[in-house]
């Protein structure tokens, strides 16, 4: 059987069971205990992560290809550093900015995958305030960076496309540095006041959270008094940022597209329209699964909840694991040094 034991500042759910089918059986329980536990204590010491409402039998499954997808992830991005920061033909602005990008997508997946995967296998529900808070910052503000640095590779794509002979002189090094650092310090500007009010709320009721992960909105629903201001600050937000980022990306991209019509060579253009889709492709992977999470948390109450967690959590975990392989392996001299190191590593053909 499953044990739950819940005081004032812990709550701890322990397995007697080998068998994954029988945690999962028992895991609605232990969670409206700990929810009964909880509800009557105003110090929000610790919170409660459900993971995904109403796929609890199947969590411990689920997690097999997320986890495979956050390993997938994790390797490919380091790849993709290691890549870059070994061969100096690489130090341009383009494969620094994919090295931003790089860099922001295994901070998002390592904020939230390890903890994710501990609730699905072994029901480690628990997370403190304090990092409940951090966990929010560092998903919310590098969300926002990495939509920044989008904006920056369209930039870059499109100066090197449509402007080629002024490209050089525009994106100079110390030109490329402030716009990767206005990226996260945009982010890191914004979610810091977003940050402090929630951690200035008060929460007199439950304190589980019905998500995998710590959410603005999330936290939130469970606050008492006047969330006003929270949510118009996170709305804003949201809509200036996810809008002005996109509508940029987007006249990029247009523009792009204009001008490789006016190319000769079929077989250019052609290569052009690959290149130009897939990572189109991968823009809309990041922002519609974002906004679709964003929005549904607050209105989507007709949607069923364990598809509003089962999005949010593809969100922060899907475009990490497609970004080195659309921009990086897509990438010659990236795909060349990957495969020179594999063939060193290698067992030398028979002659």
């Amino acid at each position: 059987e499953t044990v739950f034991e819940g005081d004032v500042g812990a709550a701890r759910v322990t397995s007697k069971s080998s068998r994954p089918e029988e945690d999962g059986k028992h895991h609605k329980e232990a969670l409206q205990q700990c929810l009964m536990s909880y509800s009557n204590h105003s110090s929000p010491l610790s919170f409660i992560l459900t993971g995904i409402p109403g796929l609890e039998d199947a969590q411990f499954w689920i997690a097999f290809p997320f986890c495979t997808m956050y390993f997938m992830a994790v390797l490919g991005n380091i790849t993709v550093l290691l890549a870059i920061w070994m061969d100096p033909s690489l130090h341009l602005p383009m494969f620094y900015f994919l090295s931003m990008l790089a860099a922001i997508d295994l901070v998002l997946i390592t904020s939230t995958m390890p903890k994710l995967l501990s609730i699905f296998w072994f029901h480690s529900h628990e997370i403190d305030f304090e990092g409940c808070v951090a966990q929010m910052f560092f998903i919310h503000s590098f969300s926002i960076a990495e939509s920044g640095v989008l904006l920056t590779m369209a930039f870059d794509r499109y100066l090197a496309i449509c402007k080629p002979l002024h490209y050089s002189a525009i994106l100079t090094g110390p030109t490329t540095a402030k716009l990767g650092l206005a990226a996260v310090g945009r982010g890191t500007a914004i979610i810091i006041p977003l940050s402090s009010m929630v951690a200035s709320l008060s929460y007199c009721g439950s304190h589980v959270i019905d998500h995998s992960y710590c959410e603005h909105m999330s936290m939130v629903k469970l606050a008492c008094g006047d969330t006003r201001p929270n949510c118009i600050y996170g709305i804003t937000v949201a809509t200036i940022v996810v809008g002005s980022d996109s509508i940029l990306i987007a006249v990029s991209y247009r523009l792009i597209l204009r001008e490789v019509l006016g190319l000769s060579s079929r077989e250019a253009r052609l290569k052009s329209f690959c290149t130009c889709g897939s990572h189109i492709a991968v823009i809309l992977l990041f922002y519609i699964p974002g906004l679709f999470s964003f929005y549904t948390d607050r209105w989507g109450q007709s949607i069923p909840a364990h598809l509003r967690i089962l999005v949010a959590d593809l969100y922060l975990l899907v475009p990490p694991m497609l970004n080195p392989l659309i921009y990086g392996m897509r990438t010659k001299q990236i795909r060349e040094l990957v495969l020179s190191l594999l063939r060193q590593k290698g067992i030398p053909s028979r002659s």
